[in-house]
């Protein structure tokens, strides 16, 4: 993994790669690696999602537990994990912390983060970076927050920098944005692919709507 300063885009493609299972599944811990990675991206942006990033910190300490519980084994991939809950409906047990609607959370935030950095890489360099996040924003978290978020969030966009700068300030040196913009189609499309077999695990178990 890179160090903290920086986004590895390449380590998030293995690590998304590494996490299809089958035709239509996604192994967890594999998920999670890329994601954690991914979600430096958050934290590199400035302040704007900080309170995004430390609730995705919370939400993957949650799986390390059940990946470390008695019932482990369910928790090895989405599929499993949502078999287990629907078949045992502890996706509605009170008391009890459900990973399907855990990773439900980080699911709803890959969404954002794929759609932003793909309209970042296709955006010329005097594009407002501000627009760019805002209307990712509207598209994707905006609609499973509550208003005093959304507008706080919209507001701290307008201090995000220009392309470039902000692309500096992901990926580092110059050396290290060519690397970057050459592996992110590839990123991206890894991306893309976990992100479709999780939307419809979610919508083969009817889990959209977990609270």
């Amino acid at each position: 993994m890179s160090n903290e300063n920086t986004l590895d885009l390449h380590y998030v493609h293995q690590s998304f790669q590494r996490s299809l299972k089958e035709d239509d599944d996604v192994v967890i811990e594999a998920y999670i690696d890329g994601y954690n990675e991914l979600v430096k991206f958050l934290n590199l942006i400035g302040s704007v999602f900080s309170f995004v990033s430390s609730d995705v910190k919370s939400k993957i300490k949650v799986m390390e537990k059940h990946r470390e519980g008695e019932d482990s084994v369910y928790y090895e991939s989405f599929k499993k994990m949502m078999k287990y809950e629907k078949e045992t409906s502890l996706h509605d047990k009170s008391g009890f912390v459900s990973g399907s609607r855990t990773m439900l959370r980080l699911h709803r935030g890959l969404d954002f983060i794929r759609l932003f950095l793909k309209r970042l890489s296709e955006a010329e360099d005097g594009m407002s970076t501000c627009g760019m996040c805002q209307c990712s924003y509207n598209e994707t978290l905006a609609e499973f927050h509550p208003w005093y978020i959304r507008k706080a969030a919209t507001l701290a966009m307008h201090a995000l920098p220009s392309k470039p700068d902000l692309l500096k300030k992901i990926f580092g040196s110059e050396e290290h944005l060519v690397a970057a913009m050459t592996v992110l189609p590839q990123t991206l499309g890894s991306c893309d692919e976990v992100y479709r077999r999780v939307q419809q695990l979610y919508t083969d178990f009817s889990f959209h709507e977990l609270p």
